[in-house]
């Protein structure tokens, strides 16, 4: 039998590209290895389940074997790999090697771990994949407290839902507003009085530098003094592309595996798409950069060689106490703000010296104009 085409991850982007190629090719035999359990499921309800009250087997949509059915192929679970050998076209699972045709690391990003002193490590909860949540739901059994460390977009999106689903939130960030980097400052302010709202409170500049266990609850110590009672903590601080064994295989890194327009790495039939990837510079970790890889990637294994274009990719956050759709400027390009509104609902535009449009946060009732505005964004990767 002819080697495989190799899909390492089985996440979204390793699924999705899977399901495409198989819309292009039914019969070159498909392997996907996974770390878990292989179901398939959509990791942006994450940081929505909570509230709705899901568990991980609700949020999750089908099991490893009904995938290997539809996709017809081979889905090898709870596997790691840990070599990867470019030169003889093969990987290495321990001692067993495993030939390929192609190789697709759709392996994803890690959370970052801030460390942290004191003797309750156990109750910090990163939320990175559905085998994480269902030890925080687990542990947030019967709780009433929860510090969220960051106050990024998924700190944000998980201090709304840990909210709604009746848990009181406070959260921990070194940074002057929610989303530094990704949020103009008006846009940003709605965003946390929206929380606010929901009864979440925001410590903002200090970060936590002790965590103990106190009898039956948890004492968090913050670098300005403050002493925060909890009863677990979400580590939510962002995440980092896994490199280090493409690395080791002699593959070119940078923030993610560096990979061309083709989703090609600097090793001919090795690839990479999703986290992990950095597509012509650009580190995406969002849905729609990822899928848009996922087709042309698709293509390419199938024969026609396909570059990924991004058009305009926006982001919509899920803070529903105060809807937020975010496009940042691309990079290198400059251009002014402009702020309208008030309250929660805010339209902060970024044009160039032109007037051309470069970038947007829309909050609130604005974010009803975010269609008319993506018709004036340029391309991030034309």
């Amino acid at each position: 039998m002819s080697a495989p085409v190799v899909i390492v991850g089985t996440g979204l982007a390793g699924y999705n590209l899977a399901k495409e190629f198989r819309k292009l090719d039914s019969e070159t035999p498909l392997l996907l290895i996974s770390a878990d359990d292989g179901r398939s499921y959509s990791k942006p309800m994450l940081s929505t389940g909570f509230g709705k009250n899901k568990d991980a087997d609700g949020l999750a949509m089908a099991e490893a074997g009904a995938m290997a059915d539809q996709l017809k192929a081979e889905v090898r679970t709870h596997t790691r790999i840990t070599g990867i050998d470019p030169g003889h076209k093969r990987l290495w699972i321990g001692e067993e090697a495993v030939e390929y045709r192609d190789l697709v690391l759709a392996w994803g990003a890690d959370t970052i771990r801030v460390p942290v002193e004191g003797n309750a490590q156990d109750a910090v909860f990163p939320i990175n994949d559905l085998e994480d949540y269902a030890r925080f739901r687990a542990a947030a059994a019967g709780k009433r407290r929860v510090l969220i460390l960051g106050a990024g977009l998924i700190g944000c999106e998980f201090a709304n839902d840990l909210s709604l689903g009746g848990l009181q939130v406070e959260l921990v960030a070194p940074c002057e507003q929610v989303m530094p980097g990704l949020l103009h400052p008006a846009a940003a302010a709605a965003v946390q009085a929206g929380l606010e709202s929901l009864g979440a409170r925001f410590h903002l500049g200090p970060v936590l530098t002790r965590l103990d266990h106190a009898g039956d609850e948890l004492e968090a110590h913050l670098s300005d003094g403050t002493r925060i009672p909890c009863d677990l903590v979400v580590s939510a601080v962002g995440l980092r592309p896994r490199v280090e064994l493409a690395a080791v295989a002699g593959l070119a890194v940078n923030r993610g595996v560096v990979v061309n327009r083709q989703l090609q790495t600097s090793h001919a039939n090795i690839y990479a798409v999703g986290d992990c990837a950095e597509v012509d510079g650009l580190n995406l970790l969002y849905v729609m950069p990822l899928m848009a890889c996922a087709r042309a990637l698709a293509q390419t294994l199938a024969g026609t060689p396909t570059a990924v274009s991004y058009g305009a990719m926006p982001v919509t956050v899920k803070t529903p106490v105060c809807p937020l759709v975010v496009s940042p400027p691309p990079r290198g390009l400059d251009g002014s703000w402009t702020v309208e509104g008030s309250g929660s609902d805010i339209k902060a535009l970024c044009r160039d010296a032109a007037g051309r449009l470069l970038g947007y946060a829309l909050t609130g009732a604005a974010v009803q104009e975010k269609l008319a505005l993506n018709r004036e964004l340029p391309p991030l990767l034309a």
